[in-house]
């Protein structure tokens, strides 16, 4: 089967915001201009075809990142034609556009991140009343931790309030210095109009029931000289990123628009500078200038590096071209539990090309799989497809041992790509089975969900017999249950969350551990030195051997590290697992006969615990990052809460007649804070609240957690 679409006309593209920016109604009605869909899906009415699942529509928020194809033909009004060119759309001028629609609610973090992983360029979303808010900083930063490049587009500049200024200030202050104007709004509010393209110096209008026609204008008299200053700002910014166009400028002479694009749409792809569109996607307002900015000036699968990963047969380093010809490379970047076709893994292709029926090796298990049938995927549509070529985004079904993060290859050219990393939970709550008949059900439902969502942790209480699941957010566990109900008719009930503390250690000591057993026959002879010392929040857990001349054989090192690691899950003062350690083994002797694994496993269990419990151990607690807007009236009251919750107030500002706070609060102190700020604000206030650090837990308040009197 030959590739349709050259892969310099592909784009796999992200839309990402902050929640309420609008990203699901700018995807819908890019669906609708590229004819994907034959009527337009609001979200506050529950048919948005992106938000598929049953709780997406009910709550009008996006849960699952969603997948889809569509195709794109530049405007003609737009610079894609020198002067004397026909002006006629072909075939051959189209683009095929992978777009992914991520959530905007932090409890569902995942879901952008293995989106970003996967993704060439990402069209950033800001709400024209609010500008960068909380969560745009969010996902802003995991995508520069990717280095997508990115365009913008400053959305809802129909809304009371919107201010195209403020918000493009709040992006130059809090995100980049480097962002360019490329579009102005005529009028705001309920006066918004149409742009002005700052590239040909029109004014484009969108007329018809859907503002499917887009009509080309004079600028308006009393916006000429303003767009004029802006489009010199644009042409002396782009100028500067080229040395010829740079001569040019200086010289004061013409540029043409396609050297303009050119420079900008590099500048674009190397994260030097990132163009700015505005508009309107509720009222069909500048959404085809956004979808020619998407194939002007986002990457295609060609323009970025090569990818990297490591040949598992030897350990070093190797790289794959985005081409046809090389050998199959993809990175498995979400599994979805699917009710009708169990599980639903979709992947990007880096390198070669996949059919049907072919075997591919999963290089992060070593096993080998069949891919019976591949898909494209339209949200919950999928099109059945024969073969997938490099750049191609699908999904494949029936894998029986692949999950999230794992690297398919060709088996005879193995390649590991790099993993993608997810945060840890920060709530847990106990769940159970109403009845008998539910414990099995509930047990395989808890499963297929943790397969599918990295960031959702399931785990034995082996004293009380209980489950306990974590996850990121009230709201994340919430929908758990919720799936676990409709999606695998298991009832169960929860209880109350809890906060998923750490324990570290704040000084550096050592200790011995010892565990000699001796009876009748063979016994038990273990024998260890560990020195351990704090390390710096958030860096994790290191073991390091520093055993010389074989005072430990080679063989007990392993089982030293495993009882390290099983203390540690334990935990020293409250049961919660250790975090941020380095643990050194630098001592010990064994036994001819009696050394076993298991004696070195306990011998190093009993040293971490000796040691940490010497070494000034300490509790920690998540700390969220909140952005609380209310009415100025409510604003004592608020900030009064705020500090009864141990909250820091970071700073405060006004947008019209509201007050925003932004303050760092223990989770702990945060349950059912909705409810009393709705109660505070007679259920005008509103806030978001995202997970920043783990912080050290006051002492007064360890003691009652270490005593059980707080949960």
């Amino acid at each position: 089967m030959p590739r349709l679409y050259p892969i310099e006309r592909t784009r796999n593209i992200g839309i990402i915001a902050h929640i309420d920016a609008g990203k699901t109604t700018v995807t819908e009605r890019v669906l609708f201009y590229t004819g994907i869909s034959h009527k337009i899906g609001e979200v506050h009415e529950g048919e948005a075809i992106m938000d598929w699942m049953i709780q997406e529509k009910e709550r009008g928020i996006t849960i699952t990142a969603a997948a889809t194809t569509c195709f794109w033909t530049p405007s003609t009004y737009h610079p894609h034609t020198a002067p004397g060119q026909s002006k006629e759309k072909s075939k051959k001028d189209e683009y095929r556009i992978n777009i992914i629609d991520t959530p905007g609610h932090i409890d569902f973090t995942a879901e952008v991140q293995r989106s970003l992983r996967v993704l060439d360029g990402a069209v950033v979303i800001f709400d024209g009343v609010a500008g960068v808010e909380p969560q745009s900083e969010t996902v802003w930063h995991q995508a520069d931790r990717f280095s997508v490049p990115r365009i913008c587009f400053i959305n809802k500049m129909d809304r009371t309030g919107a201010s195209f200024e403020k918000s493009l200030q709040s992006i130059w202050e809090k995100l980049s210095p480097q962002a360019v104007v490329l579009q102005l709004p005529i009028g705001s509010e309920e006066n918004f109009e149409g742009v002005i393209d700052l590239f040909t110096m029109r004014a484009l209008k969108f007329e018809g029931d859907f503002g499917q026609n887009v009509v080309e204008e004079e600028i308006p008299e009393n916006l000429r000289k303003i767009a004029k200053e802006w489009r010199e700002k644009l042409v002396e910014k782009i100028a500067a990123e080229d040395e010829k166009l740079l001569e040019k400028y200086l010289a004061k002479k013409e540029i043409s628009i396609n050297e303009l694009r050119e420079v900008l749409r590099k500048a674009t792809i190397s994260y030097k500078l990132i163009p700015v569109f505005c508009g309107s996607a509720l009222r069909n307002k500048g959404i085809q200038p956004l979808l020619d900015g998407i194939v002007n000036f986002l990457p295609s699968p060609l323009d970025l590096p090569p990818v990297r990963g490591v040949d598992p047969r030897n350990g070093q380093e190797i790289e794959r071209k985005v081409l046809d010809s090389e050998s199959f490379s993809a990175l498995v970047f979400k599994s979805a539990a699917d009710p009708y076709v169990g599980t639903l893994n979709y992947f990007r292709v880096y390198a070669g090309s996949l059919k049907r029926g072919s075997y591919v090796l999963n290089a992060t298990t070593g096993e080998k799989e069949r891919i019976g049938r591949i898909l494209r995927m339209h949200a919950a549509d999928r099109e059945e497809v024969q073969e997938f070529f490099a750049g191609d985004i699908g999904a494949t079904v029936g894998l029986k041992k692949t999950s999230t993060g794992h690297t398919l290859c060709d088996p005879d050219n193995p390649i590991v790509l790099e993993k993608i990393t997810f945060p840890e939970p920060v709530i847990s709550i106990r769940i159970e089975p109403k009845t008998k008949a539910d414990q099995e059900k509930m047990s395989l439902a808890l499963k297929r969900l943790a397969e599918e969502d990295p960031t959702f942790k399931i785990k034995s209480d082996l004293e009380t017999g209980e489950t306990i699941i974590s996850g990121m957010g009230e709201l994340h566990l919430e929908i758990i249950n919720d799936r676990m109900r409709r999606e695998f008719k298991v009832e169960a009930s929860s209880g109350r969350p809890q906060v998923a503390y750490k324990e570290t250690i704040k000084e550096e000591t050592s200790a011995e551990g010892k565990y000699i057993r001796q009876s009748g026959g063979r016994g038990q002879y273990g024998h260890v030195f560990l020195k351990i010392r704090p390390k710096t929040r958030g860096e994790g857990f290191e073991f390091i051997d520093e055993i010389k001349g074989g005072i430990i054989p080679k063989e007990f090192i392993p089982a030293v590290k495993k009882g390290v690691k099983e203390a540690m899950e334990k935990g020293i003062t409250a049961g919660y697992p250790m975090v941020d350690i380095e643990v050194t083994l630098y001592d010990g002797s064994y036994h001819e006969v009696d050394s076993s694994e298991f004696a070195f496993k306990i011998a190093a269990s009993a040293a971490l615990q000796t040691a940490a419990k010497r070494a000034k151990p300490i509790l920690l607690e998540p700390i969220m990052r909140l952005e609380v807007i209310i009415p100025s009236e409510f604003f004592g009251d608020t900030i009064g809460d705020l500090g009864a919750r141990r909250g820091k107030i970071e700073e405060t500002k006004d947008r019209l007649n509201l007050k925003i706070i932004s303050a760092k609060v223990p989770l702990a102190e945060m349950f059912g804070y909705a409810t009393a700020l709705r109660s505070m604000t007679e259920g005008r206030g509103t806030f978001t609240m995202e997970f920043d650090h783990y912080g050290e837990v006051p002492g007064n308040i360890a003691q009652e957690i270490i005593e059980g009197k707080r949960r």
